[in-house]
Order: C-alpha cells, then structure tokens, then sequence
C-alpha cells in the first residue's frame, strides 16, 4: 500500500516523519520536480522511470505525485496505488496476479486520471518478472501508469524503458541536506554544534536519509550532536585525523603519519574505511597544489584498487602513506 501505517504509540522514525508530502516540499532536484509537477496539473502521467543513487527522494517523489493526482484523498489513495517495494516478492507471479488484477480493478477516479503501480528497486526484479510485466504495461496502460524507481536504468529491460519517460536524480547538494537538517534541528529542539552538522553533511554523501538517520541516530546515542559523537555512531575515522595523517606524510614527516595510522588501526577501523575518508579528505584539500593534490589522489586511488581485491592489510596502507611522502622529494 502507498501508506505506512505506524501503531499510535510508535515515535516515527525522523525519515517517515519528516518525509515530504508534496512536490513542493521535496528537497534537491528541481529541474525533474518541476517536470512532476507539470504532470500533476495537467495530468495524464506517463509510465516512468525514476533512477539514481539511494535516499535521494525518488520513491518520496513518485509518492507526492500519486497523493497529488489523486486529490490528497486517503481512500483512493489505498484503492488507486499500489505500491510494492525491495522487501516483497516481485517474481513473475506477483506479476501475474497481485498487479494484473490491481490493474483490472475498477476504480472510480477524477478526470484525467489513472491507477497508479509504483515499483521501489524495480532494478531487482527478475528478468522473467519484468518480460510479464511489459505486456500488462501493454494491455492496462489506458487505465494504469507504471512508476519504477531504480538505482540503475540500465538494469530495467529495453522494452520497458521504451515505455517509459526517464527521469534521473542526482546526489543532493550539501547546503540542501544542510537546510533540511537544520529545519529538523530545530522543531526536535536537538542540542547540535556546527561542527556536527558538518560531520552529518561529510558523512551523508549526498544521501538525505543516511544524513536524517545518522542525525537520530546520534541525538538518540548522545542527546549532543557534535562532530565526535557523529563520527562514533557511523562508525568512521574522524576526517581531520585523516587530514593531518596525509599533511604529515606528504611534508616528508613519514613517522608521525604512520603513527596516526597505527591509532586508527588498532582502533579496529578497516582499510577500506580508512582509505575512502582519506580519497574524500583529499578531494577538498585546496592548500595543496592542484599537481600534489591530484598525485596524492592517484595513489589513494591505486590503494583503493587494490584493497578492494582483497588486498587490506596495514601494510597496503603504510605503504600508502610511504609513496604520499615521496613526493616532497620529487
């Protein structure tokens, strides 16, 4: 169903109740909101394909839409939309049951105005699932619109995506996630620093949910949102000791820098984490030459490479840090 229903006594997670209602509200985007807001006055939704990376508002945006199109009426909201997500069998079955007699059900609707299928991580459905669906796509469409939202297009069949217009989503900026945290900051009445909402944004990466969960998360674990207590509930080496043990090792002073290593090793922090902090440290570190920056960022990029086949040892990245210092001598 498009609405979740949460037991009275249940606070809302901060990302349910916080979640947009309508177009207007929803954060980021604005050229494709703009798009789905057209649709939603003039009607007659195209089936389409909503892509892009996780918590960046598509299935939010297809939801606003729907409760739009209908009217903000609850009930043809529960009659008119059906919405199946990651966490339901999306097999050839489901397919040719629950959404072909969804589709064949009779519903009175406003002029103008279709059922709407919403399918959350349609990019995980199988191949067989998705082949059935495209003649029911085909037989239904004067009656019902098909929305899937995916992290890649590209996994959705060519018969589908010829269907279908393609809206993509991008990764939401950091002074979009920012207001969006200071709005919550603010009506949850949260003790929050500076510092820590900069820590949320670093550790977000452009994910609004990662960032409302994290700050939750925190507020829950600490009743204090600052940069240290963000950086114990995500679990992450804190980015300034990442900063300093990359400044150590490419002004040459090559022990220091591994004893900062050492700290966060025997932390219990894995190479792979501390290798991504360091990649995204040093994209920013603009009081380096942009030649140094750029090096620096190729050997990062060589270690990440071989971490991620297997190699994460500590010596991969002292390593690391030992080609990072000779460069001052080049």
């Amino acid at each position: 169903m498009a609405e979740k229903n949460y037991p009275l006594d249940l606070e809302l997670p901060w990302v349910e109740k916080y979640r947009p209602k309508y177009l207007k509200d929803v954060v980021g985007n604005k050229e494709t909101i703009q798009s789905l807001e057209r649709i939603a006055q003039e009607g007659n939704m195209p089936h389409m394909i909503l892509s892009g990376l996780p918590g960046i508002g598509k299935t939010t945006s297809i939801l606003c839409l729907a409760r739009e199109l209908m009217n903000d009426d609850p009930k043809l909201m529960k009659e008119a939309v059906l919405e199946l997500n990651a966490s339901d069998d999306r097999g050839i079955d489901v397919v040719r049951n629950q959404i072909k007699q969804f589709a064949q059900k009779k519903v009175s609707l406003p002029s103008n105005r279709e059922k709407i299928v919403i399918l959350d991580e349609a990019d995980s459905m199988t191949s067989g699932a998705q082949q059935a669906l495209r003649r029911t796509m085909e037989i239904y469409s004067s009656t019902t619109r098909f929305a899937f939202a995916c992290n890649q297009s590209s996994k959705i069949i060519e018969p589908i995506q010829s269907r279908c217009a393609i809206l993509r989503f991008n990764r939401l900026k950091d002074d979009e996630i920012l207001e969006a945290l200071q709005k919550i900051v603010e009506k949850e009445k949260i003790e929050c620093t500076e510092d820590g909402l900069a820590a949320l944004i670093f550790t977000a990466e452009g994910d609004m949910r990662q960032g409302i969960n994290n700050l939750q998360s925190t507020y829950y674990g600490f009743k204090l949102v600052n940069a240290e207590n963000v950086y114990k509930i995500v679990d992450s080496p804190h980015p300034l000791l990442i900063s300093k043990m990359l400044m150590l090792a490419q002004e040459g002073s090559i022990e220091d820098s591994l004893s900062i290593l050492k700290q966060l090793w025997d932390k219990g922090y894995s190479a792979i984490d501390i290798v991504t902090v360091s990649f995204r440290v040093m994209k920013t570190m603009y009081k380096l030459s942009e030649n140094k920056r750029l090096e620096v960022i190729r050997i990062i990029g060589f270690t990440h490479m071989r971490i991620l086949e297997g190699v994460s040892t500590y010596l991969q990245l002292a390593g690391m840090l030992s080609k990072i210092s000779q460069l001052g001598k080049i």
